[in-house]
């Protein structure tokens, strides 16, 4: 079975820019940028920028063309669902350790040389909440991996229901965090959950949660994909 998922992975590769060369410009762009403006700023304050979500972007974007591109023109070269899973999945495997080391040496890199120079914190983002670096390895690991289980699961409702399916999931998602908003402000319960944050051991918010998230998605994108035509 393995053989067979490595010889199906190999249809993945075709779109290698897409799963590697796009991500890393990108990041590389999204670096920059920031750089140059605090560079000219020139503050001693630590300068938080978000641009590491270019590169998880380009992950779901990748993903999601998986489900709703690849995985159609899979089916009609006769491969079965099962193998462009377990493909797809191995894939996704390398492609999340190979991003989670990258972001964790980065981040070791910018602890190392005052922020890039310039006090920019990009990398480091989970340095704030754990000094542990094996933490913040599966935090960047526990992240990409839940980028990759959303954007394969979105891909797959939509390749199953289209626009409908797409258009209920993004209502449900709204409603039900809108629904759960509502109810914790009005039974005020936010000290609550920010207590839950403080007092729970690091490892659950930042790797367990978005872990086990994750694992549901591909357990629900293989539950959508095993009735999804092409």
């Amino acid at each position: 079975m393995i053989a067979r998922a490595l010889s199906v992975a190999r249809i993945h590769a075709v779109a290698w820019p897409m799963l590697i060369a796009w991500p890393l410009g990108i990041l590389a762009l999204a670096f920059a940028i920031p750089w140059v403006i605090f560079f000219l700023v020139d503050t001693d304050e630590s300068n938080f920028t978000g641009s590491v979500s270019a590169l998880l972007g380009l992950t779901l974007a990748f993903y999601l063309g998986a489900m709703t591109q690849t995985f159609p023109f899979a089916l009609g070269m006769s491969v079965t669902r099962r193998d462009y899973y377990a493909a797809t999945l191995l894939v996704a495997a390398a492609q999340v350790i190979g991003f989670g080391t990258l972001l964790t040496v980065l981040a070791i890199i910018e602890n190392a040389t005052g922020g890039w120079g310039v006090e920019l914190v990009m990398f480091g983002v989970p340095g704030y909440f754990t000094s542990s670096w094996l933490l913040q390895f599966g935090t960047n690991l526990a992240i990409v991996a839940l980028v990759a289980g959303v954007g394969l699961l979105i891909g797959a409702i939509y390749q199953r229901w289209r626009v409908v399916g797409f258009n209920t999931l993004a209502v449900t998602v709204l409603l039900t965090g809108g629904i759960a908003a509502i109810v914790i402000t009005w039974q005020r319960w936010w000290p609550e959950v920010g207590r839950w944050f403080v007092e729970t051991p690091r490892v659950v918010p930042m790797v367990v949660v978005p872990a086990a998230v994750a694992l549901a998605c591909l357990l629900g994108t293989w539950q959508v994909m095993r009735r999804a035509t092409a």
